[in-house]
């Protein structure tokens, strides 16, 4: 058996399985005697295939294959599994734009803050593999391409990537709620803890867990338990970082500017023309119906006339 290496960062960028999806999985490669999809690495570390790893490792009987990238560094890498991950079907809105914003970042690593390309042969394979076209279009405008998004869409992926990672490393297990759905902040709040300063992130991780009236910010639906999930800190922990939230309430919020609001204004269109869209994916009839478009359009118009107010061509 090959002596594959498991990378924690590789890894938490993979959604996971839950116990019923990895129990299925299990069975089903029993039942075949072998494991049909190969084992994707990058220097003996998986890059995809974490799961099955596991499984054949418990069944060391089972047949299977490895197959190995030309990766030139630890940002194609990261590049190459979120552009993977990003193929699955079953990803939740929050997922994908953490994945989005994920692979983002780690190309503009890759290849440059210029969006310009670094590296050597190995990596011109790689950028084939990945889809990345660094001479004919910037990093930003490739990934909205490909994932059917905008630019803009793109950019705020990345701020809401970073406030995921710097939620969870001031409240484990939060970035599991927030990409499942079984919170919903929103993308300007998430965005706002990475932004913030180191001692503001408590207070800001927490709040994502509340919603504006005071109530538990969690969906309805019923949320699965994942194989493998982070663990569950302890009552003392748990006392203590109440302790320090608490701390932190008593002190003097940051300032806010005009330019902090702009950004919050912006990040708030974002997320209502993100969730119109996929209101009408989920809806098609929304728009294909006469009787259905006019009446969306009929609400649009309450924004236009706003606007109109806003620029002084209509007084109050």
């Amino acid at each position: 058996m090959d002596k594959l290496i498991i990378d924690p960062e590789f890894r938490d960028k993979i959604p996971p399985l839950t116990e019923e999806e990895f129990t299925l999985l299990e069975e089903n490669i029993l039942t075949d005697g072998a494991v049909f999809s190969p084992l994707i690495v990058w220097d003996n570390i998986i890059l995809d295939g974490h799961n099955r790893y596991e499984i054949i490792q418990r069944h060391p009987e089972l047949t299977y294959a490895v197959q190995k990238l030309p990766i030139d560094n630890r940002y194609e890498a990261i590049a190459w599994i979120c552009k993977h991950q990003l193929g699955r079907r079953n990803l939740t809105p929050q997922q994908k734009k953490y994945l989005i914003g994920q692979r983002y970042e780690a190309e503009k690593k890759a290849y440059g803050a210029n969006d310009g390309f670094r590296g050597n042969q190995h990596s011109c394979v790689v950028s084939d593999q990945i889809g990345h076209l660094p001479d004919t279009k910037n990093t930003r405008a490739q990934i909205a391409e490909e994932t059917h998004t905008s630019q803009g869409y793109v950019q705020r992926a990345n701020y809401y990537a970073k406030g995921v990672d710097a939620a969870e490393e001031v409240l484990p297990g939060i970035k599991q709620e927030i990409l499942t759905g079984a919170i919903k902040p929103t993308e300007t709040a998430v965005a706002a803890v990475a932004k913030a300063e180191p001692e503001e992130r408590p207070k800001l991780a927490a709040a994502l867990k509340v919603t504006k009236d005071g109530r538990a910010n969690r969906s309805k639906k019923p949320q699965p338990a994942y194989h493998k999930a982070p663990p569950i800190p302890s009552k003392r922990a748990e006392i203590q970082k109440i302790a320090e939230i608490s701390a932190e309430m008593e002190r003097p919020r940051f300032l806010v500017t005009e330019d902090s609001m702009l950004h919050s204004l912006e990040g708030e269109v974002g997320s209502f023309i993100e969730l119109c869209d996929h209101f009408f994916r989920e809806y098609p009839r929304l728009l294909s119906d006469d009787l259905y478009k006019r009446e969306i359009i009929r609400i649009m118009q309450t924004l236009k006339q706003y606007i109109v107010t806003i620029e002084g061509g209509n007084e109050k």
